[in-house]
């Protein structure tokens, strides 16, 4: 269910919004399902706590954003909220190690305070004021949105930490379909012409943002530029490896080049040489490397291979022109137009484990042609990730975005086969660090136009 039905004329649908709560519950219940469980105190990310932190963390949140700060009750169990307040994000390995708990409760506490929280969280969905705009987490229902999306978000998290898991500790589904691999399209590109393009926007517009996506933010004349109508694919990142892509410092950023010599990583982190033939690290296992796959890289990778070809990364603006922009001068909703989004217009909200071929969503293209700027692959922008004028921080989370605000992380924008649907909505903004090489994101390469004088 679509996050933004659950209000009507600025009042919370109770029965929607325990549908969802439930309906939530439910996914993150399967994607743990799917682990053996002697992976439960593994850390398949190293950056990241254990497996346990986020079986915890998803109720403890819901907890301390609904209960405590949206309707000022007490909490459940307050020292497993405060363990499992907030996960991590270190810069590098020795900070993580600072940061990390040396001993985590058993998996039946977690999950019996889970159950407790659900009971609890139920109970006022079904009894309490959601709605109050005279407390701040609780204006248009906001800590009930806060927490709900949260989970959705979460469950992203989740399958990109299974990815990093050996086959032998995931169990497969059974009706799990094979993925798609199919010819890739040529490489094309498309001009945009000089027009507005609108960042964010205004909290009466939609019923729910994150603070990053307020207020409105209009640009009234991004440059005319050049954008590849597809997302670099798996063949096209092989032939830069092929060049010596990795060995060429100065095709790198000078902090990316010093931050690639402490990896020592010479391919994607989804790849896998093994008897001198590239795999791709499929959710379930291993298979020959997809060429028209989109390749899932870092900022710094992307970056790069954009330089070796004379080329560089959109800014955030220039995707929302690429994306939303129209011949006409107006601004759709969504790249396809106005229609909700579905399965015709994406790989998004868990269609499939994996990524497929590039442009295989045809209904899902942008007024210019441009293909999936909305799944299969959230995409790196040059942008810095930083708030727009006016931001002010969200009551039910307020830490969420301006702990990020470090001019160390980049925007990225789109969405991957396991972003929700709720999240699909043209103001949304995502970020990550420029060398976090774990998440599913992808890239296309932009570049000026030619001058026409």
């Amino acid at each position: 269910m679509n996050v933004a039905n659950l209000i009507n004329k600025n009042v919370v649908d109770r029965k929607s919004a325990i549908d969802t709560y439930l309906n939530n519950r439910r996914h993150t219940k399967m994607l743990f399902d799917l682990l053996q469980p002697k992976t439960y105190y593994d850390k398949p990310i190293p950056l990241r706590h254990p497996i346990v932190f986020y079986e915890g963390h998803i109720p403890a949140f819901s907890v301390n954003c609904f209960l405590r700060k949206g309707l000022g009750q007490a909490g459940i169990n307050c020292d497993l909220e405060i363990l499992f307040a907030r996960g991590i994000d270190p810069s590098d390995f020795q900070e993580a190690n600072r940061a990390a708990i040396k001993t985590w409760p058993e998996r039946t506490t977690v999950q019996q305070y889970a159950r407790e929280a659900d009971q609890v969280i139920l109970e006022m969905l079904t009894s309490a004021t959601l709605e109050d705009d005279a407390k701040p987490a609780l204006y248009r229902g906001q800590s009930i949105f806060t927490m709900l999306e949260h989970e959705i978000m979460h469950q992203e998290t989740l399958l990109y930490m299974w990815h990093r898991l050996s086959p032998d500790q995931k169990k497969k589904p059974a009706n799990m379909e094979p993925p798609k691999n199919e010819s890739a399209s040529k490489p094309t590109t498309v001009h945009i012409p000089t027009g507005k393009a609108t960042l964010g926007s205004q909290l009466d517009e939609i019923p729910f943002g994150w603070d990053n996506e307020f207020p409105e933010f209009v640009i009234d004349e991004v440059p005319a530029f050049e954008i590849d109508v597809y997302n670099v694919t798996n063949q096209d990142f092989l032939d830069f490896i092929e060049a010596g892509g990795y060995l060429n410092s100065s095709l790198w950023s000078q902090a990316g080049w010093k931050r690639l010599q402490v990896t020592q990583r010479l391919h994607p982190m989804f790849w896998e040489r093994i008897s001198n033939r590239w795999m791709w690290r499929e959710m379930f296992g291993l298979s020959p490397l997809p060429h028209s796959w989109p390749v899932y890289v870092t900022h710094d990778e992307a970056a790069a291979y954009a330089r070796w070809k004379g080329q560089r990364l959109p800014t955030e603006a220039e995707f929302h022109r690429a994306a939303y922009g129209t011949p006409s001068g107006t601004e759709q909703l969504h790249p396809w137009g106005e229609a909700e989004p579905s399965k015709i217009h994406g790989n998004f909200d868990f269609r499939n484990w994996d990524p497929v071929s590039v442009g295989s969503y045809p209904a899902g293209a942008s007024a210019w042609g441009v293909h999936d700027l909305v799944g299969n692959g959230w995409e790196w922008t040059s942008t810095v990730f930083n708030e727009f004028p006016g931001f002010q921080t969200m009551a039910s989370y307020p830490e969420y975005s301006s702990d990020f605000f470090d001019d160390d992380h980049y925007v990225v924008k789109g969405a991957s086969q396991a972003t929700g649907r709720e999240l699909i909505r043209r103001s949304f903004r995502n970020w990550f660090r420029p060398d976090y090489p774990y998440m599913y994101t992808s890239f296309r390469c932009a570049s000026d136009a030619e001058s026409t004088q």
